[in-house]
């Protein structure tokens, strides 16, 4: 968990003067403030929802751990067990299937939240100076 932290903080430095600098496609017309704001919910629903796979991710390596040394026990008790282990794991991929997709949902969002505010930005700016020029 601690290197998908480390590589998520990495990312997210190398990254950050990418998206204030204007990353994404027209949007460094938007207000600074408000560029930072979604920036940052950005940064923090990624770090979430990676946390949150993270952790499925190691409950499943324990459980696959489990699972293998109840096979090589051969025993018939830790055979059946395996059975709700094995659903326990599929689940746990579900889990992660699922975080991924709000992640996208959630992302495109934010994406689109703040191409809305670009847009609005500059056509207050087109507004104003067309104001000044009159």
């Amino acid at each position: 968990m601690d290197d998908a932290l480390q590589a998520l903080t990495e990312l997210s430095n190398l990254s950050r003067h990418q998206l204030n600098g204007g990353g994404f496609n027209g949007l460094n017309d938007v207000d600074g403030e408000e560029e930072e704001e979604y920036d940052i919910e950005a940064w923090e629903t990624i770090t979430k929802c990676f946390r949150e796979v993270q952790s499925v991710l190691d409950q499943n390596r324990a459980l696959i751990q489990q699972v293998n040394e109840n096979h090589q026990s051969k025993l018939r008790d830790n055979l059946v067990k395996n059975v709700a282990l094995i659903r326990d794991i599929n689940s746990n991929i579900s889990k992660v299937s699922r975080l991924y997709s709000d992640l996208s949902v959630d992302f495109c969002n934010i994406v689109n939240r703040r191409r809305e505010l670009a847009l609005f930005e500059s056509k207050n700016r087109d507004d104003n100076v067309d104001s000044a020029e009159s």
